[in-house]
């Protein structure tokens, strides 16, 4: 990987080709939007306008031929990469992606609204089989605005997943700077992240109220929850950094969440706002010994 960063730096020929061909091929646009981020977060926008350009034709084409998951992708990293370099601050990019994940709900409504639409359909049909009792304890008005909340809790999935794979993007395009430009900087900054009480009860107010507010607020539930997972993720980045534990504590977390996602999702971001409370790295004791632990630098 470092090898790939040195060769998108060394030229605009070489960072175009990167970008713009990444972006032409399937399953490689998140390659095209971390090698842009590494190019903004470096040289600026203004400098890496022209590398971005040629990207921009591909994802354009992808669109057209109905798939615009490339050019929001492209487009939402290289904006998130704008307010890191401007703010240098993890904590504005997260909330900066709750924005992006609206404008996402947006597109996807529109570029796939009847899909989405057709799978909330079938899902109606099921919910009396798979709430039994409860399902048929609630008034028709409750069961006919819980079927209503289904499109735009879907679209929302469907936006927070697409918001989670653009921070992974950046967070690549910033690791390979750091490797680069300043070792070790990218971990110092990620397990730095934490939310005050007032941001992170603010999402959560977002998370309960946002289906309350309205059948359209519903897609609020699933993208406030992803800054309160990634603020979790960078708590126990941290707290291994200081405990001086081994990397199998970390590997053993991402494999959970990928097998018990619907388990560990909700716990990571109860986990977030409690340590937005009560700041669990400030308090731990650091174990002795400098550097890094096992590569989380």
């Amino acid at each position: 990987m470092r090898s790939l960063a040195e060769f998108i730096m060394r030229g605009r020929m070489q960072a175009t080709l990167v970008v713009a061909g990444s972006a032409a091929l399937p399953l490689l646009f998140w390659l095209s939007a971390a090698a842009g981020s590494l190019v903004v977060l470096r040289r600026g926008l203004s400098d890496a306008a022209g590398v971005l350009a040629w990207a921009a034709l591909p994802a354009v084409a992808w669109w057209y031929f109905g798939d615009p998951r490339v050019l929001m992708v492209l487009g939402g990293s290289l904006a998130l990469a704008v307010v890191l370099r401007s703010q240098a601050s993890w904590r504005w990019v997260l909330l900066g992606s709750v924005v992006l994940g609206l404008v996402y709900a947006w597109v996807l409504g529109i570029a796939f609204g009847e899909p989405i639409r057709a799978l909330a359909d079938e899902l109606r049909k099921v919910l009396p089989g798979a709430l039994s009792e409860a399902y048929q304890q609630l008034s028709a008005d409750e069961q006919e605005r819980l079927g209503a909340l289904l499109a735009p809790v879907l679209t929302g999935l469907l936006a927070a997943l697409m918001q989670i794979v653009t921070l992974l993007c950046l967070m690549l395009g910033r690791y390979w700077q750091a490797a680069l430009y300043n070792p070790g900087g990218f971990g110092h900054e990620f397990r730095a992240l934490r939310f005050t009480p007032l941001v992170a009860s603010g999402l959560l107010l977002c998370m309960l109220l946002g289906p309350s507010l309205g059948v359209g607020v519903a897609v609020l539930t699933p993208l406030c929850s992803v800054p309160l997972v990634f603020a979790a993720l960078a708590l126990m980045h941290g707290l291994v950094e200081q405990k001086r534990l081994g990397r199998f504590w970390l590997v053993g977390l991402y494999v959970g969440l990928l097998l018990f996602m619907q388990l560990i999702y909700p716990f990571l971001v109860v986990v977030a706002l409690v340590d937005s409370l009560f700041d669990f790295r400030g308090r731990a004791p650091r174990k002795p010994g400098a550097g890094p632990a096992d590569g989380e630098g």
